[in-house]
């Protein structure tokens, strides 16, 4: 979730619209035993698959979206403008771009569309597992030159890792921790989960209209992903303040729901990579803001973490007018001269 924005790389209005697809899977077996006779997943692509002799495709790149949002959250002149654009480091003429919707997100399979809560109760190995046959069979790609992802994306990317260890060139996780989500973390997400489960507005999950307990999940997300400081300088007054969160949350109540909400955030209850960061081969470069409040600095989670990845850098980006809190991991403007040297240091 971004709350402002900085200004967009060169190509920005010159890039196209992406190209749009469902890639659909049958009798999709989740980790907690449900089967779901037909699971879709949506996604877009910005340029074409490149080839070498052998037919594997050379120049394919994934970026990972965050918690309730879709890949549709990088088509924007702030991202794919700053990256994408001509001449940019991910210049969609040169590279295959696939943005993918996870499960239970966007256009994919989601609770909202008809199941409820009798959807199955994926987890973040569920949605990995779906994005790699997304590649492999929907798409045919074998191989990726660079995996992207942020918040979390970018834990599905120390997923990949793990699990896909020789799939990728390069990675660049942006905006978490590769540890169990524990701490504040975990009890900010708990709080979510229960202001949705125990409003009597939910129904267990067969509600007609969005409970209220979503009011206190947006104001969650204000107070989790925005940035004090810069909330500070563009409200800087109780009216501008007042004003602003009016309207920040007749947005965020008019595309939220509950039961995709809730899913969201349960999906990450297993999550722990932390026991298998030594078998990662490909280069990492692992970006984290100072003044992301979900994954704050002063754990010195990242730092430890990181060496135990034998090819792994962190980059502890400081606080600077062009940073947004957590929401700096998709403002490429601030980052990018480390994906360069990532893609540098990458190359065959």
């Amino acid at each position: 979730m971004l709350l402002a924005t900085v200004n967009a790389g060169v190509g920005a209005e010159q890039l196209a619209e992406p190209t749009e697809g469902d890639f659909t899977t049958h009798d999709f077996h989740f980790r907690s035993g449900e089967v779901l006779p037909e699971l879709k997943l949506h996604y877009a692509t910005y340029g074409k698959p490149a080839t070498d002799s052998k037919g594997h495709v050379t120049n394919a790149v994934m970026i990972l979206h965050g918690t309730t949002g879709s890949g549709k959250q990088f088509v924007t002149p702030q991202f794919a403008g700053v990256l994408l654009g001509p001449g940019e480091l991910l210049d969609a003429a040169k590279y295959f771009i696939i943005l993918p919707d996870g499960i239970g997100t966007g256009r994919s399979s989601k609770p909202s569309d008809a199941l409820h809560a009798k959807f199955p109760h994926y987890d973040y190995d569920d949605m990995v597992e779906a994005q790699h046959l997304l590649l492999t069979e929907g798409l045919k790609v074998d191989h990726l030159r660079l995996l992207m992802g942020t918040s979390m994306g970018c834990m599905h990317s120390w997923i990949w890792l793990e699990r896909y260890p020789d799939f990728m060139d390069a990675a660049m996780p942006l905006a978490c921790l590769p540890v169990q989500i524990a701490g504040r973390n975990r009890m900010w997400r708990k709080m979510v989960m229960d202001a949705i489960h125990d409003d009597p507005g939910w129904m267990n999950g067969d509600y007609r209209e969005q409970p209220s307990a979503m009011r206190t999940v947006a104001d969650l997300f204000l107070i989790m992903a925005g940035s004090p400081l810069q909330l500070q300088r563009e409200y800087p007054t109780r009216d501008q303040a007042d004003s602003f969160l009016q309207k920040y949350l007749a947005a965020r109540m008019n595309v939220m729901d509950a039961n995709d909400t809730l899913y969201a955030f349960d999906a990450s209850r297993n999550y722990d990579p932390s026991g298998k960061l030594d078998q990662i081969k490909a280069p990492v470069m692992f970006v984290n803001s100072a003044d992301d409040v979900i994954n704050p600095p002063e754990l010195g989670i990242a730092e430890e973490q990181i060496k135990k990845v034998k090819r792994g850098r962190f980059v502890l980006l400081p606080i600077s007018d062009q940073m947004r809190g957590h929401g700096t991991h998709s403002l490429p403007a601030v980052w990018k001269e480390y994906l360069a040297q990532l893609m540098d240091e990458s190359s065959h």
